[in-house]
């Protein structure tokens, strides 16, 4: 794929003007031995060659090769937006987010590698941006290249990034709004569960949400995560003695429904290469429609 910028500062060094359009030194060592190019005003060049303003340095990435430990499938995919840099899904529940050494198939990115694989696009590699517990259904979201998967972690565009998720609790004494800044950190006697503590070995956690319906006993809470820690919902409304239905590691059972009852519903972010806020939503699953009705 190729890139280009405007340098806007006079004796920039290549490599210099590139890291700030989040070009880092490991997508440059990529491109100068596995294959790739860099031209100035068309004329190829290094990485400390000095720029002029208004140089146009041109990079062209190369191919990302296929991950041979990463095992395609053919589960069809139910795809909410494409472009050439980016790839969002819907995830269902029961569907791990990545593979693990006891379970190499059955994830998410098993399934978009199958995707990429058939439509022999010319990066193989899954790049995956946001993910979801095992028993959390909703969206998802991968970058198609190294380049544009780095440009989401920089601050400029990470922070425009907004996940919400429908979630659902027992209604009684919960107020229609609300915000949660508790820390977490892992449980001391397990590597899965996490837990609200104080004691400086957590990391801070925002959560926000509003009440969007009240039926049957259950409040469908609209929540809005400020911080991406582990567990982080279930966490912080178990903590206040509000369990999800269905989450029995935090103090829910499966009297009405097998798994936890939450859902990601709507990503929005800033697209690095278009500059335009990307709104995607994405309807509740039947499971948790059923617990409503």
């Amino acid at each position: 794929m190729q890139f280009a910028f405007t340098n806007d500062i006079e004796g920039s060094m290549v490599k210099s003007m590139l890291g700030r359009h989040g070009v880092s030194k490991r997508l440059l060592a990529k491109i100068k031995f596995d294959g790739g190019l860099i031209t100035v005003n068309g004329e190829e060049q290094n990485a400390i060659h000095k720029l002029h303003l208004g140089d146009v340095v041109t990079i062209t990435t190369p191919n990302e090769p296929d991950n041979e430990f990463l095992v395609p499938d053919d589960t069809p995919l139910n795809i909410l937006f494409e472009d050439e840099h980016y790839l969002v899904v819907e995830k269902p529940a029961g569907k791990p987010s990545i593979t693990g050494s006891l379970h190499p198939t059955g994830a998410m990115s098993n399934a978009v590698k199958g995707y990429i694989s058939r439509q022999n696009y010319a990066n193989q590699t899954v790049h995956i941006i946001t993910r979801l517990d095992r028993d959390t259904s909703g969206i998802m979201f991968f970058a198609k290249h190294r380049y544009a998967h780095a440009l989401m972690v920089q601050h400029k565009f990470r922070d425009t990034l907004e996940k919400r998720y429908f979630a659902l609790v027992n209604s009684e004494g919960l107020p229609d709004s609300g915000e949660i800044d508790l820390p977490i950190g892992r449980c001391d006697d397990s590597i899965i569960k996490r837990q609200v503590r104080m004691d400086g070995k957590a990391k801070t956690a925002l959560t926000s949400f509003v009440s969007a319906d009240r039926k049957n006993n259950l409040a469908l809470l609209d929540i809005t995560l400020h911080t991406g820690r582990t567990h982080q919902i279930r966490v912080h409304f178990s903590h206040l003695g509000y369990p999800l239905i269905g989450d029995d590691l935090y103090g829910g059972n499966h009297d009405l429904i097998e798994r936890q009852a939450l859902h990601c519903h709507h990503l929005q972010f800033l697209h690095p290469f278009t500059d335009e806020m990307v709104h995607i939503e994405l309807d509740m699953p039947e499971d948790m429609k059923k617990l409503l009705t």
